[in-house]
């Protein structure tokens, strides 16, 4: 393994070791289970989001029953509904004051796509301004395509490596409506 060699930092080195491999699977488990989700909701599809949380389909068996109204407590950041290009710098600043590891959500087809709205006003899918981790399309989508994604989102969690982390900043640049 050769920690003395100037190729490999202290890192590398020592995520080959088994302690750090068995305490990466045991912060991904407890990770997998304690989503603190912030809701981010703009829309219809904010209704059938509601419904998930509630006893018919309750959200509490995957760990992110309580929301987080401040985005310093969470770590689940969930995107519903259609995202304008006046909303979008608001979004980018929640998701860089959020707490590291971070995750997001999008939610819907307007947050995924754009959906039905093709114009200058609409966000044309959140992943041109922020890092998007599980998809849900749909118009609006079933409670049961969200907890697919939660549990996709789950298996995420559980294979990342601390050594991933931190991601950063949202790279978003304002939009300029001025041709160059």
């Amino acid at each position: 393994m050769g920690i003395g060699t100037d190729r490999k930092s202290i890192e590398t080195a020592l995520s080959e070791s088994v302690i750090l491999t068995q305490v990466d699977k045991v912060i991904g488990w407890g990770r997998k289970y304690s989503f603190f989700l912030y809701p981010f909701i703009t829309a219809c599809c904010g209704m059938e989001f509601m419904s998930v949380a509630g006893p018919r389909y309750d959200i509490d068996r995957f760990g992110a029953a309580l929301p987080r109204f401040s985005p310093r407590q969470a770590d689940l950041l969930i995107v519903v509904g259609t995202i304008s290009h006046k909303q979008a710098p608001i979004l980018t600043k929640v998701y860089n004051q959020m707490t590291e590891p971070k995750w997001v959500f999008a939610y819907g087809a307007c947050v995924v796509s754009g959906g039905m709205y093709d114009n200058y006003s609409t966000v044309q899918g959140i992943d041109t301004i922020l890092p998007v981790d599980i998809y849900v399309p749909g118009c609006p989508p079933r409670p049961e395509m969200v907890f697919e994604g939660l549990m996709k989102l789950q298996d995420v969690v559980q294979q990342e490596r601390a050594a991933k982390w931190p991601r950063g900043e949202a790279p978003y640049k304002k939009r300029s409506l001025e041709k160059p």
